[in-house]
């Protein structure tokens, strides 16, 4: 009895090509569309008081990470069918507008608790108060991972996003903490290395996020779209 024979690009060997092919042109692209704010960002010192201006500088990674991870979500394992850069352009030119109208707030947002959280003892807030505004910090950033893969893979309202990254936050308990652990890798690798390494990673960093963000992906797509 014969086997069938795989065609050509549907080998294990092909999928892996494949894969490295699209991970490599995302986070070339990727780091091309928010150039302009690293750039800057790199430049700007580390005194707290730039932290409005950091802000300003972040505010074009929003897209292009939105743009990544639509890319991400539609690659194809097929050596033969790689069109990587065509739908990261795609993705840009659809979730640029939607992700600032989340990512600008959220912004804006943990601005004011990292400008708080340096001048401390300025405020005369009891200690306590500094925990609280750590973990209100945290948990807007895993909101906002929420939020940015909604944007991403989904076509809703500003609010309507908000909402649904604030109760998948604890209706997915497992995806909230693989993003935490995605953003403790991050912070991370920033203190140990260098503020780049994290960007140089981003597109493995957003696919591991893709792959621990697949229930709230599941149950958007099915009880949430028509």
């Amino acid at each position: 009895m014969s086997t069938p024979s795989i065609g050509f690009g549907a080998g294990p060997l092909s999928r892996a090509a494949a894969l490295v092919h699209t991970l490599l042109t995302v986070e070339a692209l990727l780091l091309v569309a928010a150039s302009p704010g690293l750039v800057a960002l790199l430049l700007l010192g580390p005194d707290p008081s730039n932290l409005p201006l950091a802000a300003v500088c972040l505010l074009p990674l929003g897209p292009a990470l939105s743009a990544a991870l639509y890319a991400l979500h539609h690659r194809t394992a097929d050596l033969t069918d790689l069109h990587p850069a065509r739908a990261y352009l795609r993705g840009w030119r659809l979730n640029a507008a939607p992700v600032l109208r989340i990512w600008a707030p959220l912004l804006a947002w943990l601005t004011v608790i990292g400008f708080t959280l340096t001048h401390f003892s300025a405020t005369g807030l009891p200690g306590w108060w500094a925990l609280l505004l750590a973990v209100i910090g945290l948990a807007s950033l895993l909101w906002g991972a929420h939020a940015l893969v909604l944007t991403s893979l989904f076509t809703f309202r500003a609010r309507d996003t908000a909402r649904l990254a604030a109760y998948f936050l604890f209706r997915h308990g497992r995806a909230t903490l693989a993003a935490a652990s995605l953003l403790v890798l991050a912070a991370g690798l920033t203190a140990l290395r260098t503020e780049a390494l994290p960007a140089l990673l981003a597109a493995p960093l957003l696919l591991s996020l893709l792959h621990g963000s697949r229930p709230v992906i599941a149950e958007t797509q099915e009880d949430f779209t028509a």
